[in-house]
């Protein structure tokens, strides 16, 4: 009942229908253009957030995250250059489709699955937000510290290809949440004399920096002479640009083991449809009865990865709804427009802003059924205007819209200096192999944290020892212990085999 109140929402609403709409075609198209991420737009976009009401505020981001996703499989089919990080196991088998004059039949293939394995990790948002945030009633500060750990720990180690980059760049964010006043005291710490950090950095120019001008920075660097020139061929035969129903026939075991494998990694903080694209890419070939020819240009190579990381995002989700801790880039940048707006995440908030929340549930289901009809049939003519605009217009424009967006959110010059210092550290973290996700997630993670451990060390005489008495907070700290235990042996066990196979040359 309360989702179809939300259906109800959405459409009588004019302003958010609209809104809903223009973040399904705008993310389809932010998500085409290679270099440009969902989260870059959103990160630039999140100041218009000010001026409209927190539904289509909240409806138009959360849209272009799940549009963006999809639309990267346009690039990396089209051009053999994923739009978007989560289409990297999307070229395996699209740009060879593409070379066999089969791009209108992969395209397709990717609406399809992207579709599918969205609706199903949606699903699994509806269902399963509510029911967590049910349980996380129960929750005192100490198990909310504990999360918090679990959170960071697990980002850290998971998010990048190094765990103590990943854990050092999630301290980093943490780091940053700490300039401004204190919670306690209502001291201001670490504001270097400079009364524009009294209140501690501003998330939206931070978000710019890392997000989008490092991005910027990082093509402008690109020596573009080296690239391949990609031409699309032309299809021999009409059924080359369908998809016919016995091949969605044999996508659809793919799609779902692909959905149920994103609807998983969707789950744990800082995962993202990076990792889930290659997992379900790996498990359906080793399944698969014709795993031999994935990488030539099959239908299925292209179905399992797309299912996979489009159904993270409901799913990425249900910690920020249930818990107060976003699970990704994009959830935490609605964190920030929940804050803008005056609305508390976490267990209280089916009960205090119900209607929002399921008018979002709503958004998010037809924000798919309108990236799925715009990549159905549009994505091919996406692409092709893409490839003929020049970067050299593409990335400046870009640019400028982000210097606008940094000093429009508080009219502030000096927000536009932090957001081109970040843009400098975002650069490097780059080129570093630093994740500028986990720094972002940390920062934003980082004020609960703390307040949350400050209110249990007031709770008991004990100290730390209060965290011991509790087992659910006992549970949580395990869990990244056990997490990263298994990272580390899992690659040592692969150094072991490299070195058994050199010895053995």
């Amino acid at each position: 009942m309360e989702l179809l109140n939300g259906f109800i929402t959405i459409f009588s609403s004019a302003t958010t229908m609209l809104f809903v709409v223009c973040g399904a075609v705008l993310g389809v198209i932010v998500g085409a253009v290679p270099g440009l991420t969902a989260s870059a737009a959103i990160a630039m976009l999140v100041p218009i957030t000010y001026y409209i009401d927190p539904l289509s505020a909240l409806a138009f981001l959360y849209v272009i995250g799940k549009a963006g996703r999809f639309g990267g499989s346009i690039s990396a089919i089209l051009f053999n250059t994923p739009g978007t990080t989560a289409a990297a196991a999307t070229i395996l088998d699209g740009y060879p489709m593409t070379q066999k004059g089969q791009a209108g039949k992969a395209l397709k293939t990717a609406s399809l699955a992207s579709a599918i394995g969205d609706l199903t990790g949606e699903i699994l948002l509806i269902c399963g937000a509510l029911t967590i945030a049910q349980f996380t009633r129960q929750l005192g500060p100490p198990e909310y510290f504990a999360i918090y750990v679990c959170a960071f720990l697990i980002i850290g180690s998971v998010i990048s290809n190094s765990v103590i980059k990943g854990i050092a760049s999630t301290l980093f964010g943490a780091m940053l949440a700490m300039v401004g006043i204190d919670p306690i005291t209502s001291e201001p710490r670490f504001d270097f004399g400079m009364i524009e950090l009294y209140n501690g950095f501003s998330l939206i120019p931070l978000l710019i920096g890392l997000f989008v001008i490092s991005e910027v920075f990082t093509q402008a660097a690109h020596d573009r002479s080296k690239d391949e020139h990609h031409e699309t061929v032309k299809a021999n035969n009409p059924s080359d640009n369908q998809l016919s129903m016995a091949e969605a026939k044999r996508c659809l075991p793919h799609i779902g083991k692909g959905a149920g494998i994103g609807s998983v990694v969707g789950l744990l903080p800082g995962v993202g449809s990076a990792v889930a694209c290659f997992v379900a890419y790996g498990e359906g070939r080793r399944k698969a009865k014709n795993g031999d020819k994935w990488g030539t240009g099959v239908v299925e190579g292209i179905a399992a990865p797309e299912a996979a990381n489009n159904a993270v995002s409901g799913p990425s989700m249900i910690p920020l709804l249930a818990l107060g801790v976003p699970g990704s880039t994009i959830a935490a940048m609605l964190m920030g427009v929940f804050m803008i707006h005056g609305i508390q995440v976490g267990p209280q908030i089916f009960e205090t802003s119900g209607d929002i929340v399921y008018g979002l549930f709503a958004a998010g289901l037809i924000g798919i059924v309108l990236y799925f009809i715009i990549g159905w049939f549009g994505s091919a003519y996406i692409g092709r205007a893409i490839e003929k605009v020049p970067a050299i217009y593409i990335y400046p424009s870009i640019l400028t819209v982000a210097f606008i967006s940094a000093y429009t959110a508080r009219s502030s010059l000096f927000d536009v200096g932090v957001a081109c210092v970040f843009g400098i550290i975002g650069y490097f973290m780059r080129t570093l192999n630093f994740s500028t996700a986990a720094t972002v997630i940390a920062f934003v993670l980082a004020p609960g944290a703390e307040q949350a451990l400050r209110q249990s060390l007031l709770l008991s005489d004990d100290g730390f020892l209060i965290f011991v008495d509790r087992p659910v907070a006992l549970i949580f700290f395990a869990i990244p212990v056990v997490a990263i235990g298994l990272r580390l042996y899992a690659r040592m066990r692969r150094e072991n085999s490299n070195a058994e196979l050199l010895d053995t040359a």
